[in-house]
């Protein structure tokens, strides 16, 4: 089988079921098989790619029940202001409309504590909803701040109404301002393991608050976007492809990504900003120039693997495994 043709392998025919306003601008979308069947399993925290009609492919958490393996729930934030893919899903997402979606895969998981706080920022409460209830059935002790610009930004109420105001607080900004998160994280134990998603300036905050508060907690984040466009222009580089015997010449201009879609149109990608996962690549040579905000910093300073979207190389070559 070629590589392709696995990729191939990968995804699902599934119909949309059915659709639901969930807040202002979010649309949660009920993806089944057209046979009813069971998917594929999926723990908290997972997502799946979508690709749509016209091509573009976007990642969106699963937000429903692992346990009921008959359907995939996304919801996705119409952004009028982002690269199309929002609209466009919006637009298409009508009951009878077939979507490719990809396996479930996980790169945010819940692991298993007595304690927890999850922090949420509007649309990031998407992968936290199923953590919550994780945590709810494994009699763990949990809190949930979500904040929004507005009360209409916030998401699922109906959802969260059930687990009652002293775990779940709400902070719509223009009612109440920011949350206090220094204050939050005082007053948890240093067991609690913390969950966090939503836009970058929220993550900052928490990333901010938690470094106030060096004593072993674990910190767990997953972004959905960038404040500011990344540039990924530079030198041009030489990429060596080793596995498929291409060397490529990279222009200043163009991303690693492009070029190497270019002759593997199959390569893995989804946000090319940088914040996914989904195009991280072993680096077998070379110094990667690492302008993502996915990898840790050991895992930066390591140099193994790198996020073609948006990195390029420190020096003049690279060598990637692909």
């Amino acid at each position: 089988m070629s590589p392709d043709a696995a990729v191939l392998t990968e995804r699902l025919t599934l119909t949309v079921e059915a659709t639901r306003t969930v807040s202002e601008d979010v649309l949660l979308v009920e993806l089944r098989r057209t046979d009813g069947g069971d998917l594929p399993p999926w723990d908290p925290g997972a997502h799946v790619e979508v690709e749509l009609p016209s091509g573009l492919r976007r990642q969106y958490s699963l937000c429903g029940d692992p346990d009921r393996r008959d359907r995939y729930e996304i919801a996705v934030l119409r952004e009028p202001e982002g690269r199309g893919g929002s609209i466009e899903l919006h637009e298409v997402a009508s009951p009878g409309a077939e979507l490719w979606i990809g396996l479930p895969r996980n790169n945010f998981p819940l692991r298993p504590a007595v304690h927890y706080l999850f922090v949420a920022g509007g649309i990031g409460v998407t992968p936290i909803l199923p953590m919550v209830a994780a945590a709810e059935r494994a009699g763990a002790t949990w809190r949930l701040v979500y904040g929004a610009r507005t009360s209409r930004r916030l998401s699922f109420l109906d959802r969260l109404e059930q687990y009652g105001t002293e775990r779940v607080d709400l902070w719509p900004e223009d009612e109440r301002g920011r949350p206090n998160l220094v204050a939050e994280l005082d007053r948890t134990d240093p067991s609690t393991l913390v969950y966090a998603c939503g836009p970058g300036g929220m993550l900052d905050a928490v990333a901010l608050a938690y470094a106030q508060r060096p004593d072993g907690r674990a910190l767990h984040v997953e972004r959905f976007g960038v404040d500011q466009p990344v540039d990924v222009t530079g030198d041009e580089i030489e990429v060596v492809l080793a596995r498929s015997g291409h060397t490529l010449t990279v222009p200043g201009e163009q991303s690693i990504l492009s070029a190497v879609r270019e002759v593997l149109p199959r390569t893995p990608y989804s946000c090319e900003e940088g914040y996914c996962g989904e195009c991280e690549t072993p680096v077998l040579e070379g110094t990667p120039d690492h302008r993502d905000t996915y990898l840790s910093d050991d895992e930066r300073e390591g140099g193994e693997t790198m996020m073609l979207c948006v990195s390029r190389c420190a020096g003049r070559r690279l060598v990637l495994d692909l």
